[in-house]
């Protein structure tokens, strides 16, 4: 790593929607960001040659999330750094339907993005940037981890995963490592496009979601990194360890 940026970042699933624009945000306030994804992302990495390094990393394969953290490529990206942020961002909302109508590999593929690859990329974190004297961790969550609804049993259930996995490692009191499953309000991406895609036999409220984007109540995915960032970075981050981005910015 040439970068002598004191602040480093890990973005998962940094190609498209609220990710790439994150990476854009991340960049802009001098962070060196690693981005792991299935895909690189040709024009950010033409932009951003210096200060953005990319892993094609399938993120629903624990088996192969495991053998990179084995590497030292964390350990080699973090060294150096006096503050080091993971944002746990990939995800995926399928399988969308009741639970009759649920393929069992597209569940276990959703539990392992959704649930296992955060928490093994949050633990070895912690283990690879021992050294720095502050590490973040932010879980992107959903309002689906605390309220269910009907079709989304396995994105509400994986999410709430997230929330009670921050509750918990927040009660490991490590003055050095702050944690957050921070939901990010109703944002305009590609899984928005897809929860508008789906019949209503799965997923009865879809026509609520129709009307978000069609009465322009969907923020956008650089609005949405603006205030993640800013509570990312700020004296606030992990004083609670479930929060709502909506949330945050009424009280600011």
């Amino acid at each position: 790593m040439t970068t002598t940026s004191p602040i480093r970042a890990i973005v998962t699933g940094h190609t498209r929607g609220l990710g790439a624009a994150l990476v854009e945000q991340l960049v802009a306030r001098n962070v060196t960001v690693l981005g792991l994804s299935r895909s690189r992302h040709a024009t950010l990495k033409a932009r951003f040659a210096a200060q953005l390094e990319e892993i094609e990393l399938e993120l629903a394969d624990p088996t192969r999330v495991a053998q990179w953290i084995a590497t030292d490529a964390l350990r080699s990206f973090v060294s150096g750094a006096q503050t080091v942020l993971l944002i746990n961002n990939a995800g995926t909302a399928q399988p969308i339907g009741p639970i009759a109508q649920q393929d069992a590999a597209t569940v276990a593929s959703a539990v392992s993005l959704n649930v296992a690859t955060p928490l093994m990329l949050a633990s070895a974190l912690a283990t690879a940037a021992v050294d720095a004297s502050d590490r973040r961790i932010v879980h992107i969550s959903s309002g689906a981890a605390r309220n269910a609804y009907p079709g989304w049993s396995i994105y509400c259930a994986t999410k709430a995963a997230l929330d009670h996995h921050a509750r918990a490692v927040a009660l490991d009191a490590n003055r050095a490592l702050r944690i957050c499953s921070l939901a990010p309000g109703v944002v305009d991406t590609n899984m928005q496009a897809e929860i508008r895609a789906s019949g209503e036999e799965q997923f009865p409220l879809r026509a609520k979601f129709d009307d978000l984007k069609s009465s322009g109540k969907l923020s956008t995915p650089e609005q949405c990194a603006t205030q993640l960032i800013d509570y990312a970075f700020s004296d606030a981050f992990g004083q609670i360890p479930v929060a709502d981005i909506r949330e945050i910015a009424k009280a600011g």
